[in-house]
């Protein structure tokens, strides 16, 4: 049988919230390269033979480049293998999904992209916000917090985003007193509304609500742990009272689908 490469969304953190196509794939694959935020119940979804191999990336510490991720990835599809490179929410967002595609096109080798549920969505929805809403908030932007070295500041980028009407930061903990100082320098009001969400669908997510003039002092002081998105705009007031989900509750856990004959 010939190898493939098998891109997968696992989802935002809860196990059952990967797609059943990504659970599908897993329960069939040779190998699985599998990331930090991974669910553990995920991983034991893999059949008996399969090899399972810890790629991932943590604030500081990078176990592997991505280089050698790549590497691993053409050396167990050329071997023939069925290999299933499992990544938090959706590959081709933030997860260098379309970077390891691209090796694999080069090597000349099949993939395949399975879309998982993002964060970007979930977790504010977990958490009671809607990125949306016909009387508050026509539209939302996505950036990242953390720039690749030697990344420059661009005032012009941070004034286009500072008024939209949502916004959403991933990766922001470090940089957040100078995303905050860029947005209200761009005519953000101070009073806008924040919210940070840690470890969003999980059991131990936690939130921190906060104005955009006084998250980043709020966040050191609380040292909520990563991973951390912020959402900020108007929407962030509806979470009050659209609130959920409840993690002291222990919402149900990963039920595993039947598995297929």
């Amino acid at each position: 049988m010939a190898g493939k490469a098998y891109l997968v969304g696992a989802g935002p953190g809860r196990a059952d919230l990967i797609t059943v196509r990504g659970l599908t794939l897993l329960r069939q694959a040779d190998v699985i390269l599998y990331d930090h935020l991974i669910a553990p119940e995920l991983l034991a979804e893999a059949p008996p033979h399969a090899k399972l191999v810890f790629v991932g990336k943590v604030p500081g510490r990078h176990l592997l480049e991505q280089d050698e991720i790549n590497r691993l990835l053409i050396m167990d599809v050329q071997a023939g293998q069925q290999v299933v490179r499992l990544k938090g929410g959706d590959p081709f967002i933030f997860g260098r999904g379309g970077e390891e595609a691209l090796a694999l096109v080069q090597a000349g080798l099949p993939f395949e992209v399975v879309p998982g549920v993002s964060s970007i969505s979930a977790a504010p929805a977990y958490a009671g916000v809607p990125l949306t809403h016909r009387e508050i908030s026509n539209a939302f932007a996505v950036v990242t917090g953390h720039e690749a070295p030697g990344k420059t500041y661009q005032p012009e980028a941070w004034a286009a985003l500072a008024h939209l009407p949502t916004l959403v930061i991933l990766m922001p903990v470090k940089g957040i007193a100078t995303t905050c100082t860029a947005l209200l320098a761009a005519g953000r009001a101070a009073t806008t509304p924040a919210l940070a969400i840690s470890w969003g669908t999980t059991d131990q997510q936690q939130t921190l609500q906060a104005t955009l003039a006084t998250l980043p002092a709020e966040l050191l002081k609380e040292q909520l742990p990563t991973p951390v998105m912020i959402v900020i705009g108007e929407v962030v007031n509806l979470a009050a009272t659209l609130a959920w989900f409840n993690p002291d509750g222990k919402a149900q856990g990963f039920m595993p689908l039947q598995a297929e004959n």
